[in-house]
């Protein structure tokens, strides 16, 4: 199964080029809201929330646009999606973005853009 994880005792300087990195790559603009990364303060501690392709998000889509792909990522089919929100509604890690603007949802399909982009290099791209 490939997935973005965030490397065990690394730390997150909140700098957001993550999520900037990803917000360019889906909407063409840095807004954190649209960005399928968010930058949380938990227990004290910095640390960039990534979907951990759980398939909660599939599990709601009363359309059936949310499938995995052979490598074990959940994909949104675009023609299939109708933008409802319930995937968003669902999802624990609040990493599924459904833009006012767009007419489908967008998450994580570990592409490793924001990983590239950032300097801590605390995230990674894995084959599990």
């Amino acid at each position: 199964m490939k997935k973005l994880t965030v490397k065990k005792g690394a730390e997150c300087m909140a700098c957001l080029e993550c999520v900037r990195a990803c917000s360019m790559a889906f909407y063409k603009e840095f807004d954190p809201d649209k960005s399928c990364i968010q930058i949380v303060e938990k227990k004290g501690a910095v640390k960039p929330m990534v979907c951990v392709q759980c398939g909660k998000c599939a599990s709601v889509c009363e359309a059936g646009a949310i499938t995995k792909n052979a490598k074990g990522v959940y994909m949104i089919n675009k023609k299939l999606c109708t933008g409802c929100g319930k995937c968003v509604e669902v999802c624990p890690f609040g990493v599924m973005v459904k833009a006012p603007e767009a007419p489908t949802t967008s998450k994580c399909i570990a592409c490793g853009i924001c990983a590239k982009a950032c300097p801590m290099e605390i995230l990674e791209v894995v084959e599990k």
